[in-house]
């Protein structure tokens, strides 16, 4: 059985978790035989990507209609154990009883928590906000810790682990922290076309979620904001861009005394306990 994840140009920490967790919680499980593939972390639930003789085992993960065709995930070459959320569920057609949660809540069982005195205050914006804005720079400004989510997946999680809250653009940032008990304030992420799966793993954490909005730190996310710049000469969009590495800044400084939030404790030890449940049904089946 082979994992199987979004992989893009660039590192992802909520994609990267896929080979850096599986494996340690199922050990000598996976190999490199794709005739079964293993369909976890991330919104890659989609026909474009898997092929019809391949046995799709779905552990996790969710789906997103502007990302990929929707799935017939109720038909034989298909293993549901679980997906991210009820909207998920929802639209694949699947019961109630499938719409578990983001299988990176089990990193409970692998990453130690918590750590005594965290001391961060950090930002962790989406991956694609680190290519198009200028949030090192905003940072330093606002003197709040950066947390790149194009690191090494220890590099990540030893950052969430050390701070004592996360504002989460990213939402495995969001994710991670909440299953790691650090409080986290959400943001409303820039591109529109990532926000509908927060809900779906908040969902099935009985979480509303009190998103705040983040600012614009170049003239490329203000675009994506739907604010557009009337100017297009050089010297004078330098200048706008100075000003709006200001404002984000101004506006970082706000969210770190935003209200904060975290699942219950009750609610995300019951989801923990049943993904092991379905970890051992899947070994019970699978292991060969």
């Amino acid at each position: 059985m082979k994992i199987v994840y979004f992989k893009g140009e660039h590192p992802n920490f909520g994609d990267d978790l896929n080979w850096w967790m599986w494996p340690r919680l199922l050990p000598n499980f996976f190999d490199e035989d794709d005739s079964a593939v293993f369909i976890g972390i991330g919104s890659i639930l989609g026909e474009r990507d898997f092929r019809a003789d391949q046995k799709k085992i779905v552990f996790s993960p969710g789906y997103v209609p502007q990302y990929h065709k929707k799935p017939e995930v109720t038909s034989s070459d298909w293993d549901v154990f679980f997906v991210r959320g009820p909207r998920t569920a929802s639209m694949l057609g699947l019961p109630a009883d499938k719409a578990l949660g983001d299988g990176a809540i089990l990193l409970r069982e692998v990453v130690k928590f918590p750590l005594p005195n965290p001391h961060l205050i950090s930002f962790m914006p989406h991956w694609q906000s680190m290519e198009r804005g200028n949030w090192k720079k905003v940072c330093e400004k606002a003197g709040i810790h950066l947390i790149d989510p194009r690191d090494e997946v220890e590099n990540v999680l030893a950052q969430i682990q050390q701070s004592k809250v996360i504002i989460a653009e990213a939402m495995h940032g969001a994710i991670v922290a909440d299953a790691l008990r650090v409080p986290w304030v959400p943001l409303v992420p820039l591109n529109h076309v990532h926000r509908d799966k927060w809900y779906d793993w908040a969902d099935a954490l009985n979480l509303k979620l009190n998103q705040n909005s983040l600012w614009p730190s170049s003239l490329l996310e203000a675009r994506l904001s739907f604010i557009r710049p009337l100017v297009s000469w050089f010297p004078l969009n330098k200048l706008i861009e100075a000003v709006l590495i200001r404002l984000a800044a101004y506006r970082l400084m706000q969210l770190a005394k935003a209200p904060t939030q975290m699942s219950d404790d009750t609610v995300i030890t019951k989801i923990t306990d049943e993904m092991k449940l379905r970890l051992a049904q899947l070994v019970e089946k699978y292991r060969k």
